[in-house]
């Protein structure tokens, strides 16, 4: 009866094994939800029943007393079952501890596989955007931006060239009276003629800051009403966003067009991405 039970213990172990590996071949070869789920279940399912069995075969409830008479033998035959005991071969105990460790181990190669999925490492592409030094501005339709077309009080989303489109690298221009700013430390030449740039994505939840209240200098959000100051950093004066958003460094060229002379000055995107 107890060989019985340890087969039945190895032969479980045995199925989890054989049923991890089977998942992890399917997943490997393109995948096919409805049978993952079922290998997946044998698998847990067969491993659960091995691991009960196991515990009542070798872990009992309650300490057990057994009534014996002084148990000796001759010494010859102690000698002969240390003899046989001393036989190499698969013992029971080997029997259950390598069935179970093959099944741990499918188990674990089954949970490593979908490690592949994650894709590329993103590397700096979570705090970098598509602007570089020198990157020229354009308009969404491609259009190079010059510095005198843009209206005081107006503004403009552009991109970099090259770049239309790509979502974390959105701006919105706009030009103010230069005496009005109030430059943070170390960006007193960022806005030439009053041009200030800051990324058109909200550091609260990501959506698009598309409105501009001349009057006020304020940047407005329309999903959850921030409101950001242009003149000062694009600080957040209103609303639930938390940080300012980023601004860009823009330089006039020689032609009279706008160019970028680097990367936004913090990472793009809500800033709990970045802040915790």
């Amino acid at each position: 009866m107890k060989d019985r039970r340890e087969r039945l213990v190895a032969a479980c172990f045995g199925v989890t094994a054989v049923a991890a590996l089977g998942l992890a071949v399917v997943y490997w070869n393109g995948g096919q939800p409805q049978l993952e789920g079922v290998l997946l279940g044998i698998a847990f399912a067969a491993m659960a029943i091995g691991v009960v069995l196991l515990a009542e075969r070798f872990l009992p409830g309650t300490g057990q007393v057994e009534a014996r008479h002084p148990l000796d033998s001759p010494e010859l035959v102690d000698e002969a079952v240390e003899s046989q005991l001393a036989v190499p071969g698969l013992t029971r105990r080997r029997l259950l501890t390598r069935s179970l460790g093959a099944a741990l181990v499918a188990l674990g190669v089954a949970a490593a596989f979908p490690i592949r999925s994650l894709g590329p490492r993103p590397g700096k592409s979570l705090v970098q955007t598509s602007w570089r030094p020198r990157s020229r501005v354009v308009t969404t339709d491609g259009r190079v931006v010059r510095a005198d077309e843009v209206p005081l009080g107006g503004l403009v989303t552009v991109y970099p060239e090259g770049a239309v489109g790509v979502a974390d690298s959105q701006v919105v221009l706009m030009r103010v009276e230069p005496t009005l700013l109030r430059p943070l430390a170390g960006r007193e030449d960022w806005a030439p003629g009053g041009l200030i740039a800051y990324s058109k994505v909200c550091t609260h939840a990501g959506c698009p800051v598309g409105l501009y209240e001349a009057q006020t200098h304020q940047l407005l959000c329309p999903c959850h009403q921030s409101a950001f100051d242009v003149l000062d950093g694009a600080r957040p004066v209103f609303g639930p966003a938390a940080a300012e958003l980023p601004q860009l460094p823009l330089a006039i060229t020689a032609d009279g067009t706008l160019e970028a002379t680097g990367d936004f000055s913090a990472p793009v995107g809500p800033a709990f991405w970045h802040h915790t």
